[in-house]
């Protein structure tokens, strides 16, 4: 949406962005972002760090699948330089 439209037509504009997010452009370039509350507050919203989770107690019943050992050679090709 350019920032003309967006300043003609703001209600058009609230109503989309109920639905994602609206860039508005100036100049045909990316200048702004509308959003709803909601997806404000979720992308803003404190996550805990690796450290908070490894610390927390219910952490200890997830299980990390680890694949098995890879031998360098099956995944790296060394090129052949003399052909």
């Amino acid at each position: 949406m350019t920032s003309r439209e967006f300043n003609q037509d703001l209600a058009q504009a609230k109503r989309a962005a109920k639905i994602r997010p609206v860039i508005i452009t100036d100049r045909g370039r990316p200048a702004h972002v509308l959003l709803s509350i909601t997806e404000y507050r979720r992308l803003t919203e404190r996550q805990p760090s690796i450290a908070e989770l490894l610390r927390d107690d219910e952490s200890a019943d997830i299980e990390l699948p680890l694949p098995e050992k890879i031998d360098a050679k099956d995944w790296v090709r060394i090129p052949d330089l003399e052909a």
